[in-house]
């Protein structure tokens, strides 16, 4: 949940810088990540095949269950449309296939193109902007959606970092491996509910200008995110299933193995190997595998079914949102120019039906 890139991503979809996104760039650099994510994916299949350290992984994937392998595609499957009710409560008011299509837009970008979660979401922004929808709004409300997904991830590892840390959960006996991503992520908690009022006092130290308007966004959307988090609402349920879903299917893909590490060390090798992302190579390919690799042996699972585990995951996690995106950008370009019929906010709804409700009472 870095405040940084959540800034980064208010300036970038703000009204002065969002036309330089356009379709055909987009359309371009879609194509290019998804040849990129093709060669790169041939590529490490070649090497697993030609290495001879490799063979045992080899034949790991050669023997896993496919039962297991048809519940993690459903798996993955179930946490894209997490993101898609995350997206839809974050723009509430966005017409629902509309909606579900940009937001499956940005996974697709997120995963084919270099862009990182704070990149996927600008392109979703553009896409918004493109209907018309005022450009202020947008960069806010993407803020928040960037901010939620991001919380979501801190929160997990806090809880799963203490709970291995005192004991409730199994897992390896070394405290730097449970006390350590549990406190960053309560440095982390803390600095991002501290937020808003520092943003607030350096925005008041500023003269008027672009960095203040920035400063005060930042509290704004920060503001949102909590209320979104802490106030009663099910949609919240989108926004957790996109990560919990994701992690079960590395779960799911070790069951597929024949091994079941402890929850814990999956959780956590996952969220810390997945750093690894802020480096710039479509899919993260070979970035990710051996960094999440790496953690889960720092963790204690075994290299081999670690190895095969991480890559059928990675390969489920590329493909489902990449290939189903692709289909729903293709559809919002050729759809561009069909007007858009905005949906009453959940507050609105709220309202109609009390009113309703009250109306016989008021005729009688």
């Amino acid at each position: 949940m870095p405040a940084a890139n959540a800034s980064a991503l208010a300036s970038a979809t703000d009204s002065e810088t969002a036309p330089a996104l356009n379709a055909e760039n987009a359309s371009r650099s879609l194509r290019r990540g998804l040849v990129s994510l093709a060669i790169l994916v041939a590529l490490a299949g070649g090497l697993i095949l030609a290495v001879p350290g490799l063979h045992g992984v080899a034949h790991t994937l050669a023997h896993m269950q496919l039962g297991w392998i048809a519940a993690a595609i459903a798996l993955e499957i179930l946490s894209c449309l997490g993101y898609v009710l995350a997206f839809l409560q974050v723009f509430e008011t966005a017409p629902l296939r509309f909606g579900g299509r940009v937001a499956l837009t940005e996974l697709a970008f997120g995963t084919a193109v270099s862009l990182g979660g704070a990149g996927s979401v600008a392109v979703g922004a553009w896409l918004l902007i493109e209907r018309g929808a005022p450009p202020a709004r947008v960069a806010e409300r993407s803020v928040v959606l960037f901010l939620v997904t991001s919380a979501v991830n801190v929160i997990t590892m806090t809880v799963v970092g203490l709970a291995l840390f005192l004991g409730i959960l199994p897992g390896p006996d070394n405290p730097l491996l449970s006390a350590v991503p549990a406190a960053v992520g309560i440095a982390v908690l803390a600095f991002f509910f501290a937020l808003p009022r520092l943003s607030e006092i350096a925005a008041a130290r500023r003269a008027p200008g672009r960095i203040q308007r920035l400063l005060e966004t930042t509290a704004e959307s920060v503001r949102d995110t909590r209320d979104l988090l802490l106030k009663p609402d099910w949609r919240i349920v989108g926004a957790f299933a996109y990560l919990w879903c994701d992690i079960a299917v590395l779960a799911v893909c070790f069951a597929a193995t024949g091994h079941s590490p402890p929850l814990a060390a999956i959780v956590l090798a996952y969220q810390i190997g997945y750093l690894s992302n802020l480096i710039p190579i479509p899919g993260g390919i070979g970035v990710l595998d051996g960094s999440m690799i790496g953690m889960l042996v720092l963790y204690g699972v075994a290299a081999t079914p670690a190895a095969a585990a991480t890559l059928v995951y990675h390969a489920i996690a590329l493909w489902i949102p990449a290939m189903w995106g692709t289909a729903a950008f293709l559809i919002l370009r050729r759809t561009r120019h069909q007007p858009l019929t905005l949906r009453p906010s959940l507050a609105e709804r709220r309202r109609l039906r009390a009113d309703r409700r009250s109306r016989p009472d008021r005729d009688g």
